[in-house]
């Protein structure tokens, strides 16, 4: 095994076990729990959006009804955006309509029509339903592994309680050094179930990065 073999797998082994004493640790968490509550909200405001609309769009009110929707949908996306840099670090784009604004002298019927053909536009509609499909497995990943961590833990608190019967798989855990054992293996847990949530939330944040950089000078 060369030096710098040695060097990457004990750079691996520092980071897998440094990672619950990292702030940008608990920034990713924070990214994870806010992530249900934004996509929730997005999705049912821009799906009931989209759908009264649609339903509205042969007598033409529906028409301004959709074009407000998917602005609340870009909007969205720049939240999503500004959380991606604010909490993962990472440089996701703000969708490019939030920037440039209406531009001097262009008529309303030109910016709507910019608006309207910049891919960024319908990549934040995807972005929404991606958030909320996301927002699901990253509450339900973050409370499991925070409720297995936390049973794991309290084995020794709890195994000698007469209220208390207190199983680890298929086995009564009634003795000392048994929930110690148990303990441990929460302690192990912790590691893993904080590694594996960072990954989970760059994921997130790369899926974000992607779609916000669809049609983009640094995406052609």
């Amino acid at each position: 095994m060369t030096r710098q073999t040695r060097s990457t797998i004990g750079d691996a082994v520092a980071a897998f076990f440094g990672a619950p004493f990292r702030a940008d640790t608990y920034r990713r968490l924070a990214y994870l729990l806010v992530a249900f509550p934004l996509g929730l909200a997005g999705f049912v405001a821009v799906t009931v959006g989209g759908s009264v609309g649609a339903g509205l769009a042969i007598t033409w009110v529906g028409i301004p009804i959709l074009v407000a929707t998917l602005l609340l949908a870009t909007a969205l996306a720049g939240v999503q955006a500004q959380l991606n840099r604010t909490l993962l670090g990472r440089s996701a784009a703000v969708p490019e309509v939030l920037v440039a604004g209406r531009r001097e002298g262009e008529r309303f019927r030109d910016t709507l029509a910019r608006f309207l053909t910049t891919p960024t536009t319908w990549t934040s509609v995807l972005l929404v339903g991606v958030t909320f499909v996301f927002g699901i497995v990253a509450f339900v990943a973050t409370v499991t592994a925070g409720a297995v961590t936390a049973a794991l833990l309290s084995a020794p608190f709890v195994y000698d309680d007469p209220a208390v019967v207190y199983r680890f798989v298929d086995v009564s855990v009634d003795t000392l050094p048994e929930a110690l054992a148990v303990c441990g293996l929460g302690v192990l847990s912790v590691f893993v179930a904080v590694n594996a949530l960072n990954l989970l939330a760059e994921v997130g944040g790369l899926v974000t990065e992607a779609l916000l950089t669809v049609g983009t000078v640094d995406d052609e």
